[in-house]
């Protein structure tokens, strides 16, 4: 039995997934492709029960919970709404605020629909992805902050967060892209960033900055430009032209469809992006591997998202 076809139009979904045992068996044919297995004994045979969505291994008598150990980890929201809110979340090209899925699924809780998208953030990354090969672009930005007299350049802006960026150049196109906050643009951060984020033997570009450097010492074919001695020569091809819309494109959807986020919770939200970057040429296959990456995820509860940093009025929206 291989995993069910995905439903490809907003009809189709609706029509697929109107109510809990249509969710529940979905999850199952997720989970066991081939029949169901018993994780403690690995019987084959087992029985549904149903009030509490378990099944029970016919032969060690071990229940089962489907959502066990995904982001619907003892939830108790419908898991039909959990399903709208992936879809509306990995099919939607601007995505989904929280505000936006509260009044879209009739939630009477905003914390609620705020809940549901940092769990679904907090499975979008997949533990045995690899790293980033071939050509790449590498840049930092800031994010937030105001930045009223900034000069420019890498000066620092209030309460701005600072991010690494790393795309794969796909002839005049992009390929894979990788975002982390940092503490820092010194050489020790930017190496960490770079052994962690793209394959050894890459050719790396950059900008001129001097954190880069060190680069040239872990197996990289670096090959640093200089944006200033480029506009002195005269040069007009863009520097690292897919890294700069990789960021472009970050801060106009943060903008457009969160209005902002606090430096504590940014992190997801460059997950998300991340996500829905790598995945822009099937979008409606993304709620699966929304699914699927979800049962590789430790669950995470409410107690530990806001413990992460304060729910302001930004994170909310």
């Amino acid at each position: 039995m291989s995993r069910p076809e995905f439903p490809r139009t907003i009809l189709e979904f609706q029509a697929t997934f109107g109510d809990e045992q249509a969710c529940l068996d979905y999850l199952f044919e997720c989970r066991w492709p081939e029949g169901f297995v018993c994780p403690r004994c690995k019987g084959r045979a087992a029985w549904p029960i149903s009030t509490r969505k378990l099944w029970e291994c016919c032969s060690c008598h071990y229940q089962v919970s489907l959502t066990a150990g995904t982001v619907l980890h003892k939830t108790h929201t419908p898991l039909h709404l959990w399903f709208w809110a992936a879809y509306l979340m990995t099919t939607a090209t601007p995505g989904i605020s929280a505000s936006q899925l509260q009044r879209q699924l009739g939630l009477t809780r905003h914390e609620t629909a705020w809940t549901m998208l940092h769990k679904l953030r907090r499975a979008m990354v997949n533990p045995e992805r690899t790293l980033l090969t071939g050509e790449v672009e590498v840049d930092e930005c800031q994010v937030g902050g105001r930045e009223i007299g900034r000069r420019g350049g890498r000066s620092s802006t209030a309460k701005a967060a600072l991010v690494a960026v790393a795309v794969e150049v796909r002839g005049k196109g992009s390929g894979r892209v990788r975002m982390t906050v940092i503490p820092n643009a010194s050489g020790d951060t930017l190496s960490a960033f770079m052994a962690d984020t793209v394959a050894a033997g890459a050719i790396v570009h950059t900008d001129g900055w001097m954190g880069y450097a060190p680069m040239s010492r872990q197996g990289y074919d670096y090959r640093p430009r200089s944006q200033r001695a480029a506009k002195k020569v005269g040069d007009t091809d863009p520097v690292m032209p897919r890294v700069h819309r990789a960021i472009s494109n970050f801060k106009s959807w943060l903008r457009g469809t969160h209005r902002s986020v606090s430096n504590e919770h940014l992190q997801v939200y460059l997950d998300e992006f991340t996500f829905r970057y790598n995945r822009r040429s099937t979008p409606m296959a993304a709620f699966q591997t929304l699914l699927g990456l979800g049962s590789q995820q430790a669950p995470t509860t409410y107690r530990q998202i806001v413990a992460q940093g304060p729910a302001s009025s930004a994170d909310l929206t």
